[in-house]
């Protein structure tokens, strides 16, 4: 495991660039949010501080119809802008761990792999949502804490049995980068049935992967409560400013915090997820018995299997639920983080 996260460490030093892109994407959409949020905020402020009339109505009306357009333009600019560029990435790294080498141009390569083997975006949105189910559907079969321990467990350590099982479903959106990037090593013109080996592959190293992810999760958990307890004093200087102004500030940090954690932990992250799982997997083959074993644990991934044995298309049109976000949630999804 240690030698996975050192050259985990080395493919990210090399594909740092597209690290870099997609911290320098986050901190510009960080600054327009927090100016949007902040202009909501003051809209915020004359509705329920107005003199009343027509104009409290409208100022009502504009801050409701600018909260849901922010929302709206923020999901669109996840689903397929960041997506295409994360995935990307994960092309890259993909290539770096099997050819041992940075392709020249590396973020317009990430860009071209993802356009020519998913042709687009919804494509690729398609394969995630299926693969995602699949994850997260194998995960919480297999990987019940309760179920491996030989003892019933005490009432005092149900909070954390609790946080182990939430942090194997926010591990599913990092192993779904490792599916797709065996994707791009695979190469296979049948789409599906490369998600289908790539799956059964997981299946077959599933404990090491699965461990250094929830390892690195954990991490994160710790990364995080650092981070708040570093802002404790910032906050105490913060209280002396303004309301307004400390709304502002409380906006910029929090953004700031969130840039931090989107652009520079989570692709690591991602880059030790995919890396373990690729190192892993290299003496392994698919083979029926796996994959009638992940059948008996996961509905979605008979239906992968039939759309891999029809090698389908992939649909133009992806569903607009279950598919990845890059917030932790409790079904695993990703966007994507990452």
């Amino acid at each position: 495991m240690v030698l996975h996260f050192r050259e985990a460490t080395s493919v990210y030093r090399k594909t740092l660039p597209y690290a870099l892109l997609q911290l320098g994407i986050g901190v510009i959409f960080a600054v327009l949010g927090v100016i949007y949020l902040s202009l909501i905020g003051w809209l915020a402020v004359r509705f329920f501080w107005g003199d009343g009339g027509l104009s409290l109505v409208i100022v009502g009306g504009v801050m409701l119809l600018g909260l849901a357009s922010f929302a709206f333009i923020w999901r669109l600019i996840q689903k397929y802008f960041l997506y295409m560029v994360k995935t990307g990435h994960v092309a890259v790294i993909a290539h770096v761990v099997e050819e041992g080498e940075v392709p020249e141009n590396q973020i317009s390569y990430g860009m071209k792999q993802v356009g020519e083997y998913f042709v687009s975006a919804s494509g690729l949105f398609t394969v995630s949502v299926i693969v995602d189910a699949v994850l997260e559907q194998f995960n919480r079969a297999v990987a019940r804490v309760q179920s491996v321990l030989p003892f019933p467990v005490p009432q005092n350590l149900q909070t954390l049995i609790s946080l182990v099982q939430k942090s194997i479903r926010l591990a599913v959106k990092y192993l779904d980068n490792a599916i797709i990037a065996y994707m791009f090593v695979d190469r296979n013109e049948n789409r599906w049935q490369s998600a289908r080996d790539g799956l059964v592959l997981y299946g077959k190293t599933w404990k090491m992967v699965l461990g250094s992810t929830l390892l690195i999760v954990f991490g994160m958990y710790a990364l995080s409560f650092v981070l708040l307890t570093l802002l404790a004093p910032l906050a105490v200087a913060l209280d002396f400013l303004p309301t307004s102004l400390e709304l502002v500030s409380w906006l910029f940090v929090g953004g700031m915090v969130a840039v931090v954690h989107t652009g520079v932990v989570k692709p690591w992250v991602k880059t030790v997820v995919i890396t373990t799982f690729l190192i892993e997997q290299r003496d392994e083959e698919p083979d029926s018995e796996t994959m009638e074993w992940i059948s008996e644990h996961s509905d979605r991934f008979d239906e992968l299997r039939e759309k891999a044995e029809n090698n389908e298309p992939l649909a133009e049109d992806a569903p607009e639920t279950g598919g990845p976000t890059d917030a932790p949630a409790d079904s695993g999804s990703d966007l994507a983080d990452d």
